[in-house]
């Protein structure tokens, strides 16, 4: 059984110049109630000089984010992680810096981490490129900074293209489009194993369409298809965690930046986060091609719990799950072979569809009630329908489906 550990949804991100003390202050008060975790993205082009090409070389001056690195320390303020640079990778957005020189920028912060925590029982993470994957450019990065000089390997993804393209929904509900998707994933897996670094992979920011996304489709149901799968494929390829772009601002957030209402995508990521455990089992799904399957072990809880994605616009799906000699979950429309579970056992259901069946719609439904908060911003029960566990799973037209089965003995989980 392969296992992978996934520790979060996603970590809070802080954009702009430094904020003042007083609000950073705020903020870490704030912190242990809503239980966040902040890493600083760290200014990269400080000190470089330009280069032929449009690249940028020289060493990076750490005046200022030591000064800032010593600071938090002193005030005693957690800071989870820091990160150096951004989008400089591989050619880079706007301006890049080649990788032999970020291998020693890089070395620097950590050096300049170390010293400032030295004899502290806790120190933060240090973290890199926060870039586009390049297989060569991270390659050179991961190889040269092995075994333990960085803590965590970020990359970023926005790989539907712009927000403006009005072709986001068609790729979204093409399986081939979202199969194509999993390179990075998978590239930045191997490169890491084969290094043998201590390094993990997080995904740092992903809005999935950039230039602030497009109203109505990354703020709306249409968009959940997109992250979960993401969610999922991220997972199985090992990634600790995934930072989503982002909590609230642009067409992208997972709040209304009006109304300050969750978006479907807000509730999708809630459900993931209290059903899917940190260990990832091997999904297979039979019989379409229109359907995404991902298992993990139940968070505490017996059992696994299963995330279905169904694409299809006009097809109901029945699903029958069958175990897979111990590895994993086996899931299909014809398949006929089930596990074994006690009489009169029942599995619980969370279903996700559009208001009005319009997968462009601002609203999700949970087994068949709108998610809205309360009257002082509460955010809604989440109740799951219990089924028959001998029934099949029925899976209305592009919906979405977690299901959390208690009776599945998977291995993995015990």
């Amino acid at each position: 059984m392969r296992a992978v550990h996934q520790e979060r949804v996603g970590d809070v991100r802080l954009h702009g110049g430094l904020p003042a003390h007083a609000p950073l202050g705020r903020a870490q008060r704030l912190l242990p109630e809503i239980r966040a975790k902040i890493v600083f993205g760290l200014n990269a082009l400080n000190g470089r000089v330009p280069l032929q090409g449009g690249a940028m070389g020289g060493n990076w001056d750490t005046t200022n984010a030591a000064s800032f690195i010593r600071y938090t320390a002193g005030k005693g303020y957690k800071i989870h992680g820091w990160e150096l640079g951004n989008e400089l990778s591989g050619s880079g957005i706007g301006t890049k810096i080649g990788a032999a020189q970020y291998v020693k920028d890089a070395i620097a912060l950590k050096t300049t981490v170390d010293s400032v925590y030295r004899g502290s029982p806790a120190k933060p993470l240090v973290l890199a490129p926060g870039g586009f994957f390049d297989p060569a450019w991270y390659g050179e990065l991961i190889a040269k900074t092995k075994p333990d000089m960085l803590d965590v390997v970020t990359h970023h993804i926005y790989n539907l293209g712009a927000g403006v393209d009005t072709h986001l929904i068609d790729r979204i509900l093409d399986p081939k489009a979202l199969d194509g998707m999993a390179s990075p994933f998978r590239d930045l897996q191997g490169l890491l194993k084969a290094a043998g670094t201590s390094a993990v992979a997080w995904v740092g920011e992903s809005g999935g369409a950039y230039n602030s996304g497009h109203h109505l489709v990354t703020d709306a149901f249409v968009f959940s298809f997109w992250f979960l799968d993401q969610l999922g494929m991220s997972a199985k390829f090992d990634t600790k965690s995934y930072c989503r772009q982002s909590f609230i601002g642009g067409n992208y957030g997972l709040l209304n930046t009006t109304t300050f209402q969750p978006n479907p995508d807000y509730y999708s990521a809630l459900l993931w986060h209290r059903l899917m455990g940190t260990k990832v089992l091997e999904a297979k799904f039979t019989g379409t091609n229109m359907i995404r399957a991902y298992a993990h072990c139940a968070k505490h809880a017996p059992g696994i719990t299963l995330l279905l994605i169904n694409l299809h616009g006009n097809a109901t799906n029945h699903v029958k799950v069958a175990g897979s000699g111990g590895r994993g979950a086996h899931a299909g429309r014809k398949h006929g072979g089930r596990f074994a579970q006690a009489t009169g056992a029942a599995r619980e259901e969370y279903h996700l569809t559009p208001e009005g069946g319009n997968i462009q719609s601002q609203v999700m439904l949970l087994n068949g009630r709108a998610l809205v908060t309360g009257a002082e911003g509460s955010i809604p029960r989440m109740e799951p329908v219990k089924v028959d566990a001998a029934r099949p799973i029925a899976m209305a037209p592009r919906s979405i489906v977690f299901v959390h089965m208690p009776h599945y003995h998977a291995p993995a989980c015990s």
